[in-house]
């Protein structure tokens, strides 16, 4: 599903205009959205029964350049994770 067929199934489930739907998606989902606003904020979003975003440090590290293989040097960053909740993983496997 990509994010036009997001926003076409919550206007239908939710009963939204489209652009309604569009509004929502953005507001979390979107680069100035609220997940990574809190995210920015080095705070975490739970969801409970969903799961939970929160940003990790990468330390600086030595990779390679692919084309040649001289050592490059890394910046350390932060990037965004994910963690299902226990709701999401039932709803995945059913049957345990």
């Amino acid at each position: 599903m990509n994010k036009a067929e997001l926003i076409d199934a919550l206007a239908a489930d939710a009963s939204l205009a489209k652009t309604d739907a569009a509004k929502a998606v953005d507001a979390l989902f979107g680069d100035r959205g609220i997940i990574a606003r809190e995210l920015r904020a080095d705070r975490k979003v739970q969801i409970t029964g969903f799961g939970t975003f929160q940003a990790r440090a990468r330390a600086a590290r030595t990779g390679r350049n692919p084309q040649t293989g001289a050592p490059i040097k890394i910046a350390a960053s932060s990037q965004p994770a994910f963690k299902a909740g226990q709701g999401l993983k039932d709803a995945l496997n059913p049957s345990r």
